[in-house]
């Protein structure tokens, strides 16, 4: 079973992940996972400290001579920006996880909730993403990300604009990013079970990114208002392409189950909830009426949120296909993976 456990603090020394369950000899370095990095730290509406980190991984267990070794495997992410660690506040941010926190945990600093409740964390996830691309491309699956909109706008120049104007005015945007995964095969995933269908396991790990508040596959909230002569995939068969479909409305998901075309997930990523002109708040000590606490953060996060997404998506499909024709040794698994495609016929 393929399964990760991050840890670390937003300000703190390292982010740490674990995955377990990778199989041996997958060909796999730093770079593999530095590409990745350094995508999810890009964007135009980045803010300052996306300046100052410089996020580099260092595998330090489950890889000899450039190759799994079927141990957990171990990554490390240094921080360079710690000066805030040690810095208290009580001035709760709405739209953060301060006061539930604080209050669950009975903190009376908020910071050590948000230390943790950070989007920093992803940085982590997107490192155990990596890893779970660099397997499914063995078997020729790509998993890709973009963003469809920032506050409303579909086209980069005037998102660009809009971001521009927002920042000026100490405001923050969201938008809509999307994941599209191709190659996969039928049969990932299970109907038997509701928590074996692939579309719950997707859905759970893209609305636990910070900030999204909803997601979507294939056609999504416009299945509410699509009749179904025109909404479900019509199925054809030939020779050469095996079953296909002319549309795919299902999003590559029928029953919990891969259908054979590419999954697309889309989620609603909602403004940052740090906003420069900061919001009507109470102070978690003194209980009196106070301004939200600001530290530095982003204009959007919507476009490092298409990167994380992508993450997210691609560890649970590599769950599911190791679940499916798993074993211990890549070669293992290309084994029962080509005695398996052998159904299409």
């Amino acid at each position: 079973m393929l399964r990760y456990l991050t840890a670390g603090e937003s300000h703190g020394s390292a982010l740490l992940a674990i995955l377990e369950g990778c199989p041996a000899n997958l060909a796999l370095s730093e770079d593999d996972i530095n590409r990745d990095l350094e995508r999810r730290q890009q964007g135009y509406a980045r803010g300052e400290r996306m300046q100052i980190e410089q996020d580099k991984v260092e595998i330090v267990s489950g890889v000899r001579n450039g190759k799994t070794i079927g141990s957990p495997i171990g990554l490390r992410v240094p921080n360079k920006s710690t000066e805030f660690f040690n810095k208290p506040f009580t001035q709760l941010r709405p739209g953060h996880a301060d006061l539930a926190g604080a209050i669950k945990y009975n903190q009376k600093d908020v910071r050590n909730i948000l230390e943790r409740a950070s989007a920093r964390e992803t940085a982590a996830k997107v490192a155990i993403g990596a890893i779970a691309k660099k397997l499914m491309s063995e078997f020729k699956i790509n998993t890709f990300s973009k963003v469809v909109q920032i506050a409303g706008e579909t086209d980069e120049n005037n998102w660009k604009k809009a971001i521009d104007k927002t920042r000026e005015e100490g405001d923050t945007l969201g938008g809509i990013v999307e994941v599209q995964v191709t190659g996969l095969p039928i049969g990932l995933g299970s109907h038997v079970h509701w928590d074996r269908r692939l579309d719950g396991w997707i859905a759970q790990a893209v609305m636990a990114i910070p900030a999204v508040k909803g997601v979507e596959i294939g056609a999504g909230f416009a299945v509410s208002v699509t009749p179904g002569s025109q909404l479900h995939d019509e199925l054809f068969f030939n020779k050469g392409k095996g079953f296909f479909r002319k549309s795919n409305n299902a999003g590559g998901i029928e029953g919990g189950i891969t259908n054979g075309e590419p999954v697309v997930v889309r989620a609603a990523v909602k403004p940052i909830a740090t906003l420069k002109k900061p919001l009507k708040s109470v102070d978690l000590s003194s209980k009196k009426a106070t301004e939200a606490f600001v530290e530095r953060s982003d204009v959007s996060a919507v476009e490092p949120a298409a990167v994380v997404a992508e993450a997210a998506v691609a560890f649970e499909l590599a769950k599911a296909f190791l679940e499916k024709f798993g074993g211990d040794s890549l070669e293992d698994i290309i084994a029962s993976f080509k005695a398996y495609q052998s159904r299409k016929s």
